[in-house]
């Protein structure tokens, strides 16, 4: 049914000419039909059409809550249709504020992603020029006590890759069945914490796009101006938790510790705290003669 007039189509409705769902349908078409004769903040015909499909479930609760005490249906439409669209208007800036912060977050880092640099201990044994090995799997680092290397695998669980592991077998010694299992077993008994982990990260990275969301809504306020010095405030206090969280979530080490990679090899804390020792030792000193320093 079309109808130049929601009194009309109101009448209709009272009367008991049309059904419910008739009479909503025909507001909702009337609207389409003269979307252009509303204040609706100048949208686009697109963003017309997104609005009016976002208006069709108002209109029954407008049609519960109207009460005739003087103000004609259309009338009552039209404010509000009015009120919808500046609320609508709202809503659409502020998401695509949100979209914004977080493309400006992310372009920055698609532009300046990079391959892992090179460590300096590949610098090192390179200057040395050593004998290259026949082996596919060799790894570049030459350790003396294939227990070492052991250690620092396990310490760094997280980070170890399925090819690595096949590389790295061969050079500590033990097989590559044996090697999976043991971080898999490190993995289990550290679940819960790198659960934990997980979830910080996730809580630090919303914090942080909340923070630049009110940084660009911040832009849009005038000075002086009620809104902007709550806003403001809502910033300060976002950015104050927001490196609260930083620290806590650098209190948390993802790496495992001496006495679960004890628990795993199957020997003692002691012997993993002096490997771990001298491998640190052994790195600082490889930094220290470093060409660059």
């Amino acid at each position: 049914m079309q109808s130049n007039s929601f009194n009309e189509l109101y009448k209709l409705y009272s009367d008991g000419e049309i059904e419910r769902q008739e009479f909503e349908g025909a507001i909702h078409s009337a609207i389409a039909d003269k979307k252009h004769s509303y204040n609706t903040n100048n949208l686009t015909d697109d963003e017309l059409n997104d609005f009016i499909s976002w208006l069709y479930p108002r209109i029954r609760s407008a049609v519960d809550s109207y009460k005739n005490t003087g103000s004609s249906f259309d009338a009552y439409i039209a404010s509000m249709i009015k009120l919808s669209a500046k609320e609508y208007h709202v809503r659409s800036a502020s998401k695509n504020i949100t979209e914004y912060a977080v493309w400006n977050a992310r372009v920055p880092e698609m532009y300046t992603h990079q391959e892992e640099p090179h460590y300096i201990i590949e610098k090192i044994e390179e200057t040395a020029e050593p004998e290259k090995s026949t082996d596919k799997n060799d790894l570049s680092v030459d350790f003396k006590n294939p227990r070492q290397l052991l250690i620092l695998i396990l310490k760094c669980y997280c980070y170890v890759s399925e090819d690595f592991l096949d590389r790295a077998a061969p050079r500590v010694g033990v097989p590559r069945e044996k090697l999976q299992e043991m971080t898999d077993k490190l993995r289990i008994i550290r679940a819960r914490r790198d659960q934990e982990l997980r979830d910080m990260r996730e809580r630090v990275y919303c914090q942080f796009y909340r923070c630049m969301v009110y940084e660009k809504k911040l832009t849009f306020l005038s000075e002086n101006n009620i809104a902007r010095l709550r806003m403001k405030e809502k910033l300060e206090k976002a950015r104050t938790r927001l490196e609260l969280m930083r620290k806590r979530l650098a209190g948390i080490r993802p790496t495992a510790t001496n006495s679960q990679i004890a628990e795993v090899i199957g020997i003692s804390k002691g012997a993993v705290d002096a490997s771990y020792y001298n491998l640190r030792a052994r790195w600082k000193n490889m930094a220290d003669n470093a060409l660059l320093n």
